[in-house]
């Protein structure tokens, strides 16, 4: 019998703590997982990236309960828990992971942009058994890639593009599109000339909550957005209509209330950068950083027969 692992990700938006258990020699089954949205990156954006009281104490009071609810698996194999975007920028960021070591036991782990890229190209290499395309990972401070060519990870990149990020530089100024297009154009500059594929895999909230939506669209009733596929250009001119609507249009277009602060922001670097990479099929992913920690800390890395992902 193999023991579970729990893997907590402390991300610039929310933070989250899955429990995944290996059943065979190639397969593996969640068992348990919580989100709380913590937005620890708040604020720090228009402070020189100091992370600010009321979201530290947010973070504190999520990494209590989910300690609270990891103690219930006795058996467990280990506890992994990595911080992304947020802390890797912030000056007080060390300060944190202290604290947090003091009070609550557990040891966070700081990982670079390229890191967290490659942990989720690792699960989409492993679960949707993508032979070649491009990861782009959205989050509240980062946009972090992993290109897959020949079925294998041949570089990982990290842009310093979040909803979060965009939402505190420009939104909450009301500065202009035309001021966050320049802002994104610049970055995308620096993102190396290989990183071109005609298959993109998206993942994190943006991604998925705009396959949900696409789905919807296409009269689709699956729970599920893993392996979901859908054209780049027929649905351009939608996402420039998302990222165009206030919130009336944007729920009435079936944006669920939680994306709603956000939403606008995340669609804009999404076209954006499914634009620069050339993107041409876009393929969903229900995967990502946490389930590619759980892979590289299991024995299913040793598989030699396609690795299954059980969700019921």
């Amino acid at each position: 019998m193999y023991s579970p692992i729990a893997v907590i990700d402390i991300g610039s938006n929310s933070a989250r703590v899955i429990i995944s258990q290996q059943l065979t020699s190639n397969s593996f089954q969640l068992i348990y997982e919580e989100k709380s949205k913590v937005r620890i990156g708040e604020g720090a954006y228009l402070k020189d990236g100091y992370l600010q009281d009321i979201p530290l104490q947010r973070a504190y009071v999520a990494l209590k309960s989910f300690k609270s609810e990891i103690v219930k698996f006795p058996n467990l194999n280990k506890v992994i828990c990595i911080a992304t975007s947020a802390l890797r920028d912030a000056p007080n960021g060390q300060e944190f992971v202290e604290y947090i070591k003091k009070e609550l036991q557990i040891d966070i782990n700081i990982i670079d942009g390229k890191k967290e890229a490659y942990y989720g190209a690792l699960s989409v290499l492993k679960l949707l058994h993508i032979e070649n395309g491009i990861t782009i990972d959205i989050g509240g401070g980062s946009t972090d890639m992993g290109l897959i060519k020949d079925s294998k990870i041949v570089d990982t990149y990290s842009l310093n593009l979040g909803t979060v990020r965009l939402k505190e530089l420009f939104s909450d100024k009301t500065k202009s599109i035309e001021k966050v297009d320049e802002y994104i154009e610049n970055e995308l500059k620096s993102l190396p000339v290989h990183f071109t594929s005609s298959n993109a895999i998206g993942i994190g909230g943006t991604a998925r909550t705009l396959s949900k939506v696409i789905m919807s669209l296409q009269g689709k009733r699956s729970k599920t957005i893993h392996d979901f596929s859908y054209n780049f250009e027929l649905y351009e001119e939608f996402f420039s209509k998302i990222i165009l609507s206030n919130n009336k249009l944007l729920k009435e277009l079936s944006i669920s209330k939680s994306r709603l602060d956000t939403i606008k922001e995340g669609t804009l670097i999404w076209k954006k950068v499914l634009e620069k990479i050339q993107a041409k099929k876009v393929i969903g992913s229900a995967v990502g950083v946490r389930e590619g920690l759980f892979l590289e800390n299991s024995n299913l890395m040793e598989s030699k027969t396609p690795i299954r992902f059980i969700t019921t």
